[in-house]
């Protein structure tokens, strides 16, 4: 794997792939756990950065197949030139036409076409990085590839319906805790959209990732790692729903309206009542130091069945306690995510759990965590690249006054 040319062929043989392996490039991106080896995270990071966009005649036939031949129609001006390429499509800009849009006028909007057959493509894909991961490296058993790999599919399959995502865009807008906030936007999405195109209201923000951080105030950095952080556990413990995809270019920060547009629900989930209370009721305990609610939460959620070593019991419960010590009465505030600060020595005293975990469990996670914990991290994470100093003693307050179970 060092060698430059096999690491070439893999990153030109993975970007090829795209939806699965474009999707776990996104993944790792965003993750600091280092569960795999160095040289396949790099793998998948530079996966990331090498999308392929699909020729013009082949994105006008999937314009065609999923809108009709006279599409341009709808569009007043249509860029044939994508803006930028994702996991499992890619994203053009246009102006709806007066006739076509939902305001009567002209408005700028985001067209996302899919990759032709990535659905019928994504159990060969995931079979060939099954391989990969599998017969390439020697990967702990507590990882149980089998079941991640399922969750994985299950998950990809979703994301590849863009009529759900419309939905879970009207569902997001339809809440009366988004409606009621102005300092979140949430896209409209117009009418004709398909499985395989989905055209919505362009948002005028920048990613909250990359150099943009380098041109904001401390002050702007801080209110969105604060917006970020609480949008999170808000969807968790009060929507139920949660878009998981955590990358920072689903967040913009719109400096002019002082916004952040939310974009991407494609990843978008749902939990049920019983899993968001206990998992709160975890997280609570976690926080207040009580090692007794935690074990029994943590059966009941599915981490534990049981007969867990004291090994396994002890890294679960600290990686818990050390992910709730922003949230603690006791911790100083505002809390520091920048480089250097508590949060550093945190997230490498959790890293140090994960090998007594992977070699200690006895069961795989819990299906719903698989994308929780992506969501959860990723917010995190974010906080740390803004270098953002934020209240979350207050966060925490203010989310669980708002929730019954434990108000």
């Amino acid at each position: 794997m060092s060698n430059d040319a096999n690491l070439n062929r893999l990153v030109s043989k993975l970007s090829q792939m795209r939806g699965a392996a474009l999707k776990m490039g996104q993944f790792m991106s965003i993750q600091d756990t280092h569960v795999l080896p160095e040289d396949l995270e790099r793998v998948f990071r530079r996966v990331q950065d090498s999308a392929h966009y699909m020729p013009n005649w082949q994105m006008e036939k999937m314009m065609e197949s999923s809108l009709g031949p006279d599409w341009r129609s709808h569009f007043t001006s249509f860029n044939p030139i994508p803006s930028h390429a994702a996991s499992i499509g890619q994203v053009h800009q246009g102006v709806l036409s007066a006739s076509s849009s939902p305001t009567g006028k002209e408005e700028e909007v985001a067209i996302k076409i899919q990759f032709p057959n990535i659905i019928q493509s994504i159990s060969s894909d995931l079979g060939y990085l099954k391989l990969l991961l599998g017969a390439s490296f020697i990967l702990p058993k507590g990882l149980f590839l089998d079941s991640t790999i399922k969750v994985f599919k299950e998950e990809l399959a979703d994301e590849c319906n863009y009529k759900r995502e419309a939905e879970y865009i009207n569902k997001y807008r339809s809440l009366e805790a988004i409606k009621a906030n102005d300092r979140y936007r949430v896209p409209w999405v117009w009418e004709g959209s398909t499985e395989s195109v989905l055209v919505m209201e362009r948002m005028k923000g920048v990613s909250v990732g990359g150099d943009v951080v380098k041109r904001i105030s401390q002050e702007d950095r801080n209110e969105i790692a604060v917006r970020v952080v609480e949008l999170c556990l808000r969807e968790l413990f009060e929507f139920r729903m949660m878009q998981t995809d955590p990358n920072w270019t689903n967040f913009l920060w719109n400096s002019g309206t002082r916004q952040i547009e939310l974009i991407d629900f494609g990843a978008t989930r749902e939990y049920s009542k019983e899993f968001t209370d206990n998992w709160l009721r975890l997280l609570s305990a976690a926080i207040s130091g009580d090692r007794e609610i935690c074990i029994d939460s943590s059966l009941k959620l599915g981490y534990f069945i049981g007969g867990e070593n004291e090994v396994m019991t002890n890294a679960h419960i600290t990686s818990m306690r050390l992910l709730g010590t922003p949230f603690r009465e006791s911790t100083p505030q505002p809390f520091s995510f920048a480089k250097g600060s508590d949060w550093t020595r945190i997230t490498e005293e959790i890293r140090t759990q994960i090998p007594a975990m992977l070699n200690n469990r006895l069961t795989p996670p819990p299906r719903e965590t698989y994308s929780l914990n992506r969501k959860l991290s990723g917010a995190f994470l974010l906080a740390a690249r803004l270098g953002a100093n934020i209240d979350c003693r207050q966060i925490w307050e203010k989310v669980v006054e708002g929730t019954p179970s434990l108000s």
